[in-house]
């Protein structure tokens, strides 16, 4: 699942620059040699991740190590964890500056990462599935979502999530409102249902992203998947009409009441437990969740009203109603410097492994070769979520936390809170990311 890459903006200025001056223009390696020569010598190797260390992914290549091990005497895989994101990326910037990333680390396709690609850090994932013969294997969204603006793709998936909004049908009957058919419905709704008493919308402001996710969803809608892409590299504005509409619809949700009070310090569980104990009527998040939303774990007084909707569309969309957020996670990328025939044979036995092992956990395959397997305390949502992953179309509305450069990521999410609670206008919230998208990007 996707998380916010907020760090300090001198720091990732910093970064690059050592990046740019100590790495030169090539390490000499060709990402496309992706069946080198040689002898397969067991080793340690090692994978940088910000991952959960208890989660599918982690647990999953835990096991394939150690099978791969039964069979290669001396090798072992060393995870080198860091499940806090701003944390991590600190971490994977400065070890790629100093020319040290390890044989396997994990990146989104940030304009960071580009540049590593552009310096032929990384090797081409498009040419290693198609030498392992997996290429097939794989959901074009999984996929897609890990790629440049180009096309271009380094990273491999190993999640694939689906967003939803899920919602509590009962909440919905006592306020008389029901799904909204667009986004223009949301503040109608909001109103409806604090007229009750209800609070409309639980989210977690403490963390940022997930309000920033809501600031995508009218672009993605009104210009596609390309206005972020033009916006990160300069040349699109978030004074153009959709960004400006984002911003607008966003002051008005705020004008609603959608959101909790104090929603900027409520965290990630706090915000999950206000619809998981009825008292929230909306609740935005992926379907990482589905242990907690669509099983007997879920309070037995709610159980039966938890539904989900998708992203609404707006009149005049250039996206479908089957096109939303459909991200597979942080990607992981490969080392092309460090890249020898021990490192293929471990990735060729690892993803030809990978895929019904994590299904048996209840995850999304980023493949369609594995049939998840659904939780005997499964509710009949979790099927249901579940087939959705085999209907969604290409267009992703991808995460901005992933897409917009550090500095600027940074000042959008101080900015939205301060817009959806009033403190400032659509004007003031337009000017003001303008100017910082002028200071930080690259275009």
């Amino acid at each position: 699942m996707s998380r916010t890459t907020r760090r300090a903006p001198a720091l990732a200025v910093a970064a690059a620059l050592v990046l740019s001056s100590c790495a030169g223009g090539s390490t000499g390696a060709d990402p496309t040699d992706v069946d080198p020569d040689g002898e397969i010598v067991a080793r340690e190797i090692a994978w940088l991740l910000s991952r959960p260390a208890d989660g599918g992914v982690i647990t999953t290549m835990e096991q394939i190590a150690d099978e791969y091990a039964e069979e290669h005497p001396g090798f072992s895989l060393n995870l080198i964890t860091t499940p806090d994101r701003p944390s991590y990326i600190q971490k994977y910037e400065t070890l790629a500056a100093a020319n040290k990333l390890p044989e396997l680390f994990d990146t989104d396709a940030t304009p960071f990462a580009q540049k590593l690609a552009d310096q032929g850090r990384m090797v081409d994932v498009d040419v290693l599935l198609d030498d392992l013969g997996l290429a097939d294997d794989y959901r074009e969204a999984a996929l897609n979502y890990q790629r440049f603006d180009d096309g271009s793709l380094y990273m491999v998936p190993f999640e694939f999530q689906l967003e939803f909004f899920w919602y509590n049908s009962a909440l919905f009957d006592d306020a008389g409102v029901e799904i909204p058919a667009t986004l223009d419905d949301f503040p109608q709704m909001c109103e409806a249902l604090r007229a009750e008493g209800i609070t409309p919308i639980a989210l977690d402001g403490q963390d940022q992203w997930p309000l920033e996710r809501y600031m995508a969803y009218y672009p993605f809608r009104m210009a596609g998947p390309d206005y972020v892409q033009e916006l990160k590299n300069g040349d699109a504005s978030f004074a153009d009409p959709a960004g400006r509409a984002a911003a607008e619809w966003l002051y008005g949700l705020g004008q609603a009441g959608c959101f909790q009070e104090g929603f900027s310090s409520t965290g990630y569980a706090d915000a999950q437990a206000l619809f998981t104990s009825g008292r929230a009527a909306v609740y935005n998040i992926g379907t990482w969740e589905l242990s907690n939303l669509a099983t007997e774990s879920l309070d037995p007084a709610v159980r039966d009203t938890v539904d989900y909707f998708t992203l609404p569309t707006i009149d005049g969309a250039v996206t479908a109603d089957d096109e939303y957020v459909t991200p597979s996670g942080i990607g992981m990328a490969v080392n092309a410097r460090t890249y020898d025939p021990l490192v293929r044979d471990f990735l060729a036995f690892a993803l030809e492994r990978y895929p019904t092992i994590y299904a048996a956990t209840g995850a999304l395959s980023p493949t369609t070769t594995a049939e998840t397997v659904i939780p005997d305390d499964a509710t009949e949502l979790y099927a249901r979520a579940v087939e959705e992953a085999d209907a969604v179309g290409p267009a992703i509305a991808m995460p901005w936390d992933t897409q917009l450069d550090p500095a600027t990521n940074t000042r959008l999410q101080q900015e939205l809170t301060l817009l959806v609670q009033g403190d400032i206008t659509p004007d003031e919230f337009i000017e003001t990311m303008d100017a910082s998208l002028a200071e930080n990007s690259d275009g």
